[in-house]
């Protein structure tokens, strides 16, 4: 009698250390979705701000500034249930500004355009790395919440389900390729 109820106790104990482990996992990957969630706004943001930098410039032609900056602009002012929207509209602008090489050897000649395309290069190749970080880490997180312990045991607690950050991340010709 005495063995079987350590048995059970032992069982419960294990069980318990279990779900607790699989519970600080969760919340592990709760913090790991939050980091990317932080990294990745502040990757749209840069590159909304180097976009509205380079519209108000003067190195590109009127009609040009005036679709990036309007699409910055909307990007950064963007409330989160549309900001999916207004980040694919700045890519779209931005590629149709710069699908050309044409336009962005005119920004290199500027005064102060090489370091402008540089930076506006840099911001729009590390908005799809966080945005795929930021979906990786959503999707670890989905496959455990989707286990039936997590869902019987509630271990997720009030968290809520994780949401990926779908968006047209496509960079322009002429700045995908530049180091």
């Amino acid at each position: 009698m005495t063995a079987t109820l350590i048995w059970i106790l032992v069982a419960l104990v294990v069980i318990g250390l279990y779900l607790s482990w699989t519970a600080g996992r969760l919340d592990r990957l709760h913090a790991r979705i939050d980091a990317a969630r932080a990294a990745l706004d502040a990757q749209l943001l840069r590159r909304a701000s180097v976009t509205q930098e380079l519209a108000t410039s003067g190195v590109l032609d009127p009609a040009a500034s005036i679709v990036l900056y309007e699409a910055a602009h909307a990007a950064r002012q963007a409330d989160e249930e549309h900001r999916e929207v207004a980040e694919s509209e700045l890519s779209q602008a931005l590629r149709a500004v710069f699908g050309e090489p044409e336009q962005m050897e005119a920004v290199r000649e500027a005064p102060g355009g090489e370091e402008a395309a540089n930076e506006l290069a840099a911001a729009v190749r590390r908005v799809p790395m966080a945005r795929r970080f930021h979906n990786d880490s959503v999707r670890a997180a989905r496959a455990l919440r989707r286990h039936r312990k997590v869902r019987w045991f509630r271990l997720a607690g009030h968290a809520p389900f994780p949401m990926a950050f779908e968006m047209d991340d496509e960079p322009p010709t002429a700045l995908a390729d530049r180091p």
